[in-house]
């Protein structure tokens, strides 16, 4: 019995060109016979000869089997009410427009023969790529529901789609364009009128290109990759304010050398004056140590300026109105200055010193992005986060002070679950060493580290840096907040989009 010879491909994606005419007339036959059929040969050519990267076609031992056309326009002109002759000129692109923002997909085709080698999908990442490398705004399409014709008696074209992204109903072209990333951005009545399947309706597709960079940045705008520096300092016995600014200053002078544009410091940053007070009950030196924190942050204030960077001051001892709290400072380089509050205080504050818990939790606006501080105890309640997060912020800091390893550690994991489950970055730091005789400051443990979300784009265990443990140094390290736009929308988990506010949600009462 003779053995059928299994075909040998060869594909090849390359651009389209004049003389490939005649060969892919014979293609849209193939496809399009009840839509018209193939395009005129003036209208390929005015589509070859506007925009030739945009015309792409795989081929197969040399026949064409499949191919998609495109076009670049201004889609403000157009906007999402416009038919497919309007915005494509009846075929001949005469609205192509190199300056514009967005990339319209103009036609996708495969012979029959070849749809379960999925040429299509390929088709469609090399049109993502070349909006991609032409710096556009989004992907638009108008899209077929060729299956409606099914249903047209019994479900309107919403609903349809609808069932179509519930994967209750499989459209052939619908749900390809959902599967490959696309989201439907409006219905189009009229779209194709010839087109008898859709019922001459259509869906506006957009896919949005996360790497697209604004062609005209202002002068100090938002930076994407944003440098931070933690400092893991050692506590020792200071005798004045202007020792600690000095001190301080040290490892600010450091990391703004490295051009970071945040420098961390740990939590009761201040504490080495606590020496200042041996004589006094832990309730009045931690009082009288609050004393010193208007001086302080004035003092690193200034330096933010000097610098250029923004200072996380850790946090320090605020008491006034016979109330103590646990603040931190953002201190912004442009001379304006934030407070958070810790919000969740443990055990050892209240019974020891007197702390009482704030009750507001800041998502600040900064020069790069928004950013939230929570204070050691507060990285371990998974709320805050989610709520800084929802509200906008991409990085959150946190100072914290633990004098056991498994103090440490409870901070340290939370807050790297903190990155994970809320896809940003998370920076923290605490002090080492020894302070002697400054009851319940005198032991620390610590290892600063910056942790990213867990993905393909992240490091492998999502450390992007890691200090020595108890060891006084600085980390600097990069992230790139266009990294999290990615993940949010195309990572292998997206736990923010994939939230069920249907059945749950937080609220800030």
């Amino acid at each position: 019995m003779k053995k059928d010879k299994i075909k040998k491909h060869k594909l090849l994606l390359r651009h389209l060109t004049l003389d490939d005419y005649d060969n892919i007339a014979i293609l849209m036959e193939h496809v399009y016979g009840n839509l018209g059929g193939a395009w005129k040969k003036d209208q390929y050519t005015s589509q070859i000869t506007r925009f030739p990267e945009g015309q792409i076609v795989i081929e197969d031992n040399g026949q064409l089997v499949a191919a998609a056309l495109s076009m670049v326009v201004d889609y403000a002109r157009f906007g999402d009410v416009h038919t497919y002759a309007q915005i494509t000129s009846n075929g001949y692109l005469t609205h192509h427009n190199p300056l514009g923002d967005t990339l319209y997909g103009v036609d996708i085709f495969v012979h029959p023969k070849y749809r379960g080698l999925r040429l299509g999908r390929r088709l469609y990442d090399a049109r993502k790529e070349l909006c991609r490398n032409l710096n556009l705004r989004r992907f638009i399409a108008g899209g077929r529901i060729p299956g409606y014709a099914k249903y047209a008696d019994t479900l309107t074209p919403v609903r349809y789609i609808e069932e179509v992204k519930n994967r209750e109903i499989y459209d052939p072209v619908l749900s390809f364009q959902l599967f490959n990333g696309f989201h439907v951005r409006k219905l189009l009545t009229g779209y194709l009128p010839v087109d008898v399947d859709s019922k001459g309706f259509a869906t506006l597709l957009e896919w949005v290109n996360l790497d697209y960079v604004d062609k005209t940045p202002s002068l100090g705008g938002s930076k994407n990759v944003i440098r931070l520096g933690v400092v893991q300092w050692q506590m020792r016995t200071l005798s004045s304010v202007e020792e600690l600014l000095k001190h301080a200053e040290f490892f600010i002078d450091a990391v703004a050398g490295y051009h970071a544009d945040f420098v961390l410091f740990p939590e009761y940053m201040s504490a080495p004056l606590m020496g200042l007070f041996n004589d006094k009950s832990p309730p009045d030196a931690i009082r009288a140590l609050a004393g010193f924190t208007s001086e302080i942050r004035n003092g690193l204030l200034e330096m933010a300026m000097s610098y250029n960077i923004n200072i996380i001051a850790g946090s320090m001892p605020e008491y006034s109105n016979h109330e103590l709290y646990n603040v931190s400072w953002l201190l912004r380089r442009d001379g304006t200055f934030e407070a958070q509050y810790k919000i969740h205080v443990t055990i050892d504050e209240v019974s020891c010193w007197g702390v009482q818990g704030g009750d507001a939790l800041k998502v600040f606006d900064t020069d790069c992005g928004k950013i939230a501080v929570l204070i050691c105890y507060d990285s371990e309640f998974p709320e805050l986060a989610r709520l800084a997060t929802i509200q906008g912020a991409q990085i959150i800091f946190v100072p914290f002070w633990t004098d056991t390893k498994n103090a440490y550690q409870r901070v340290r994991y939370c807050s790297h679950a903190r990155a994970i489950e809320n896809e940003c970055f998370v920076a923290i730091t605490g002090s080492v060493g020894n302070l002697p005789h400054a009851e319940n400051m005198d032991i620390q443990y610590a290892q600063a580290a910056i942790f990213s979300p867990s993905d393909f784009s992240f490091p492998h265990d999502a450390i992007l840096a890691e200090a020595t443990p108890n060891t006084e140094m600085t980390l600097i390290a990069d992230v790139n907040l266009d990294l999290l736009k990615q993940v949010r929308t195309r990572g292998a988990a997206r736990n923010l989009a994939n939230r069920r506010p249907d059945l749950y949600r937080l609220e800030w009462f």
